[in-house]
């Protein structure tokens, strides 16, 4: 079963549009030129737009200052007309994420980067509704996740610990393939296009890859979609599968945080 993520996501949107608008905008902060991140950056766009949500994107050079990156937040951390904050990541190499994460007000952080976050991470609610979609229980199943990210690899890994019976965490640059063929939950998020390929996994197995790279040209997963198609009980294709609920989920937190419906 390939999963189709702009279907999922068009019904999530539907839902919202349902609701009663939070007042207010959203903000996006990007920091330098990067490709993805203006390609995520128009998608949230086009979705704010068929919300009717006031959504402004907010440029800084890569070369300037953490100090004037944590300045800007700071503006829209007291900005009344700012109902949430996107921190676009990742940061070019000079900035430290870990030291800018915790200047965003706690009250706007619909990407819930920090700790303390009052909202789930968008990536676990796209697991959580794809797991519903396909109808999986994690309990009592075996999962790997591969990458550490904040975005990604790291809330989801933390959120399934509590739900299934055996997790295994992988870096993109090695991975036990003995605990990878006995998966029954691959989750993936490092950018290595075609990392994982069919021969790695168990027939019935759940693919879900948040992976995003260019190899020859095209967009690509960190799963080989060809080789690994065969052995899915579903998958994600990339692009067209977490993208698009990824941006659904993240605007589901913008309404969620304003306590408005």
């Amino acid at each position: 079963m390939v999963i189709d993520g702009r279907a999922i996501a068009r019904n999530i949107v539907a839902g919202l549009a349902k609701r009663r608008r939070p007042s207010g905008k959203l903000a996006a902060i990007l920091v330098g030129d990067h490709s993805a991140s203006e390609k995520f950056l128009k998608e949230k766009a086009r979705v704010a737009e068929a919300l009717k949500i006031p959504f402004q994107i907010y440029r800084i050079s890569g070369s300037a200052s953490q100090s004037a990156l944590k300045r800007l937040i700071k503006k829209l951390n007291t900005d009344q007309t700012v109902r949430g904050i996107v921190l676009q990541l990742p940061l070019p190499g000079n900035f430290s994420t870990e030291e800018i994460i915790p200047a965003i007000n706690v009250k706007k952080d619909i990407d819930a980067l920090r700790d303390d976050a009052r909202v789930p991470s968008p990536a676990v609610g796209v697991v959580k509704t794809i797991l519903e979609h396909v109808h999986f229980s994690a309990t009592g199943k075996r999962a790997v996740v591969v990458g550490r990210g904040l975005l990604v690899g790291k809330p989801i890994a933390a959120w399934l610990t509590r739900r299934v019976a055996r997790i295994d965490q992988f870096h993109r640059s090695h991975f036990d393939q003995k605990r990878l063929r006995e998966a029954d939950l691959v989750v993936s998020g490092v950018g290595t296009p075609m990392l994982i390929h069919g021969a790695d996994l168990k027939k019935g197995v759940v693919l879900i890859d948040f992976g995003y790279g260019m190899r020859r040209g095209k967009v690509s997963g960190d799963f080989d979609f060809q080789t690994c198609t065969p052995k899915a009980r579903a998958i994600t294709p990339t692009p067209g599968g977490t993208g698009p609920i990824l941006v659904a989920e993240l605007f589901r937190n913008f309404f969620a945080i304003n306590k408005r419906s």
